[in-house]
């Protein structure tokens, strides 16, 4: 065979056809894969391994070394060929044993050995024989598995961990509905949705950015985005659990057009004021969460919380996988030994049975329960739920009827490429419940030790907005997210409807962008046949009203304030949020940014970011830079 035809098979890979076993060319093949090796390596004083009985993995990092300097500098010619053919027949021979002894052979005088590599070529050359030897030595299936999966072309060398993100397998789904339209004040001058304090999405967003990639638009919910920060707005007065405090601001992105944010700050209580916690960890076990930044990081992340209980809370553990199980009856959070070791016993492994699991944690709840108390089931999972209710229609009935127990759930989702979102909104947003989403153990830190109280603790339950714009001062608006939150006109006033809750201490911002009558940025004509409305130009920009329940009771009670031009302080809390808002809409489709770019977020987002004790603000910034970056790609 010739050398041209050599190089056209090998150009093929491993996909190639190898020769048919032969005992004698196996062993001169080897001989004078082994004599390369030697000569490459340029080692002859024992000192490391030598072709006598070398172990596989050396053996084949040596050959891939040599072949893949060739490679680099150009020389495929007849000796790389056999090289790599004698390597393909040791792999795919059946017999050919896991250590090889070599008979001595005479040198081959006529094989000329290869130049040696310059420094660049060997470093690479050192990565693709990690590479190969990986693909040999590391494999833990049998040989013959390996050899056949090698010839069918579904087996590649183990990835080397240089430090750069590898691409994520795209089997994730997102909760979300198209952006919140423009609307037109004469026509629909109320505007009525769920407040949102959960934070996953910005999470989601951050880990997608730091792997190289754009979030996917359904990932982006702008105000969990907006939500994620926390801000320093003016404390309750005491008469409600929570203040709102209104500013009415220009729109950075459209000089034609106003800002009317909204911020609500709850109270804080004394930790030793704080009633007892019962707290159900319900962990999902399955295969799908056999990955470092699942389970193991889930052990992690609890690890963590521990610290922040009192001996008085109690800790009860549930998992589900193939089957469902209490892995710790109640305990004091006092004895976290005992509480680790059943965290420690967890391995995953079975599918995904989560309506069981739910079903199970539930009970366990309610027995744990007394009056005074607060109960919650703490899910974590990557939302994977194959076994029972997957669905997450069917999944929201079946939470909805529990949240009558009065038992919260809080939602923590973890691992990408298989992250199910939308069955964890399902869940969180129907079972008087919250959702984060924890890649990294600094993520935990804020969710379940800086935030606790707040991710534990209610002080308001279906907690609404409503606002109404006043058509004679107002042509246009529009909400800037909560698409998933929003709610009709009338369920605003249905004390059966359900909506968020808000923690201790928890802040909520929303912001609405506003438009003047008589502005420049009017979008929309006015209707030749539109109904006669009689308009009070009262100097009032609208009326906000909200909603809530103290935690346990039936019947809400309403807080209302007009909007007037010019309300409150802009401050960088305000303005910082407002760039957050224009991140989030950027990440999506930026339909009503007008010509706004990255660059003048950057500037906005780095002139306000006032007291970042935590560095929460100047991440933000880095990832509206590497977003930058990626959308010219």
């Amino acid at each position: 065979m010739s050398d041209d035809d050599d190089l056209t098979r090998l150009s093929k890979g491993l996909k190639a056809a190898a020769p048919a076993p032969d005992d004698t060319a196996k062993a001169d093949n080897i001989a004078l894969a082994m004599k390369n090796f030697d000569d490459l390596q340029g080692s002859a004083d024992g000192a490391r391994l030598t072709s006598e009985a070398s172990p596989k993995g050396a053996f084949v990092k040596g050959v891939a070394k040599m072949f893949n300097t060739l490679t680099s500098r150009g020389a495929m010619g007849a000796t790389t060929a056999i090289v790599a053919v004698g390597f393909a027949v040791w792999v795919v021979m059946p017999n050919a044993p896991d250590t090889l002894s070599l008979p001595e052979v005479a040198p081959l005088e006529e094989v000329v050995a290869p130049p040696v590599a310059q420094p660049q070529e060997m470093e690479e050359a050192d990565l693709a024989a990690d590479a190969v030897a990986g693909l040999i030595a590391s494999s833990p299936a049998p040989k013959a598995e390996m050899r056949t999966r090698v010839l069918a072309g579904e087996m590649a060398p183990t990835p080397i961990d240089d430090g750069y993100a590898q691409p994520l397998p795209d089997r994730e789904s997102f909760a979300n509905e198209a952006p919140n339209p423009l609307k037109v004040t004469g026509e629909e001058p109320v505007s009525t949705f769920s407040i949102d304090v959960d934070t996953a999405s910005y999470a989601v967003v951050r880990n997608s950015l730091s792997n190289g990639s754009l979030p996917a638009p359904d990932a982006v919910r702008v105000e969990e985005m907006v939500n994620y920060f926390p801000y320093a707005y003016p404390d309750p007065d005491g008469a409600h659990p929570f203040q709102p405090t209104v500013t009415v601001m220009e729109t950075p992105w459209n000089s034609g057009t106003q800002l009317v944010h909204i911020g609500i700050q709850g109270d804080l209580p004394e930790v030793e004021a704080r009633p007892p916690l019962n707290l159900v960890f319900l962990i999902d076990s399955s295969g799908s969460m056999d990955a470092p930044n699942k389970l193991p990081l889930l052990k992690q992340s609890f690890r963590l919380m521990l610290g922040e209980l009192r001996p008085e809370d109690q800790v009860s553990i549930v998992a589900y996988a193939g089957s469902t199980g209490q892995v710790l009856e109640p305990t004091s959070a006092g004895e976290r030994t005992t509480i680790m070791a059943a965290l420690d016993r967890l391995s995953a492994g079975g599918s995904t049975a989560g309506q069981a699991g739910l079903q199970q944690a539930y009970q366990v709840a309610e027995a744990m329960s007394e009056d005074g108390e607060v109960s919650r089931v703490i899910l974590a999972t990557d939302g994977d739920f194959n076994v029972g209710l997957s669905d997450p229609e069917a999944l929201k009935d079946f939470i909805a009827d529990k949240r009558e127990t009065g038992t919260y759930l809080s939602v923590l989702g973890f691992g990408r490429g298989n992250l199910q979102d939308a069955t964890m909104q399902a869940l969180a947003q129907n079972g008087n419940g919250t959702a984060a989403y924890i890649d990294t153990l600094s993520e935990a830190q804020k969710v379940l030790v800086d935030q606790l109280t707040g991710a534990l603790f209610p002080i308001a339950d279906d907690v609404k907005i409503q606002v109404e714009f006043n058509p004679a001062m107002i042509a246009e608006y529009r909400l800037i997210g909560y698409e998933t939150r929003s709610l009709a006109r009338e369920d605003f006033n249905n004390d059966a409807v359900d909506a968020g809750e808000i923690g201790a201490g928890h802040n909520v911002t929303a912001l609405y962008e506003i438009t003047p009558v008589g502005s420049d940025a009017v979008m929309t004509d006015a209707l030749r046949y539109a109904p006669s409305v009689e308009q009070q130009d009262n100097g009032e920009l609208g009326y906000l009203k909200l909603r809530y329940k103290a935690p346990g009771e039936e019947v809400s009670i309403l807080m209302e304030t007009p909007i007037l031009p010019g309300m409150g302080e802009v401050t960088s809390d305000a303005q910082f949020s407002a760039a957050i808002a224009g991140f989030g809409q950027l990440l999506r489709d930026g339909k009503y940014l007008g010509d706004w770019t990255y660059s003048d977020l950057i500037d906005l987002a780095n002139a306000h970011k006032g007291d970042d004790p935590y560095g929460y603000r100047a991440e933000a910034v880095t990832l509206m830079r590497l977003a930058e970056s990626l959308s010219q790609q």
